[in-house]
């Protein structure tokens, strides 16, 4: 049973690789009818459970009613867009998003839980070092629209260089990451070699102190939940 479980979990996770819009794209009947099949295997490993199990302990179980507010939703979506879809109107399937209830919902999914309720443990205790971040990111943002926003720049493609402070938000954001270094900020290097301080001084305290800080905060504090979160915290 836990293999099936798993394996029906695996096909239903994996049909948002051939659903719209998708790399490896299936026929609609195709793939609607592999989703259904993987919803009556998990209503039948549901109704499977409510057998074994007081009748009492079942309904006060959250994961069971989250695992048939889940089938009944996507049931719903499949249903209404194969009907807008009979009239050529376009939609989207939201329920696709709930398909992660399943793998972390079921009984055999312990391990998953107490992952899952650790990272949620952790989050608000790395509030206040993201925040910190935010703000730093969103001074070093307004520095560079006072620096850079009123000398007329253009990017290579000819557009405003800096000239928008929620576009320089985004753009220092992706920074972070390094992903587009030193595309963006070669306008203002080019423009005058010093302003690669502003660049320098960005990465320095935004990806190598905020991101290691971040990192060993987050590592941290997810392995003390771990650590002393009780077995049967899981269930």
């Amino acid at each position: 049973m836990r293999t099936a479980t798993y394996f029906f979990i695996f096909l239903n996770l994996s049909l948002a690789l051939f659903e719209e819009p998708a790399v490896y794209p299936l026929p609609f009947l195709a793939t609607s009818v592999l989703e259904v099949l993987c919803l009556l295997v998990f209503l039948g490993r549901l109704t499977h459970f409510a057998k074994v199990t007081l009748h009492n302990v079942f309904w006060k179980d959250t994961k069971n009613i989250c695992i048939m507010v889940a089938i009944l939703l996507s049931l719903t979506d499949l249903a209404i867009y194969g009907v807008l879809r009979l009239y050529d109107v376009r939609s989207i399937r939201w329920s696709r998003i709930m398909r992660p209830i399943f793998l972390i919902n079921f009984a055999e999914s312990r391990q998953i839980r107490r992952a899952f309720r650790s990272i949620r443990n952790t989050l608000p205790e790395i509030t206040y070092v993201f925040l910190l971040f935010m703000f730093s990111l969103l001074m070093f943002s307004l520095m560079a629209l006072k620096l850079f926003g009123e000398r007329n720049l253009q990017t290579a493609e000819g557009l405003p260089y800096f000239s928008n402070y929620l576009e320089i938000v985004f753009d220092l954001y992706v920074l972070v990451t390094t992903a587009n270094s030193p595309d963006v900020m070669m306008p203002a290097f080019d423009f005058s070699s010093w302003y690669a301080l502003f660049f320098i001084a960005f990465v320095i305290v935004n990806t190598y102190i905020f991101m290691s800080l971040f990192l060993a905060v987050v590592y941290n504090n997810y392995k003390k939940h771990l650590k002393v979160m009780p077995e049967g915290a899981c269930d």
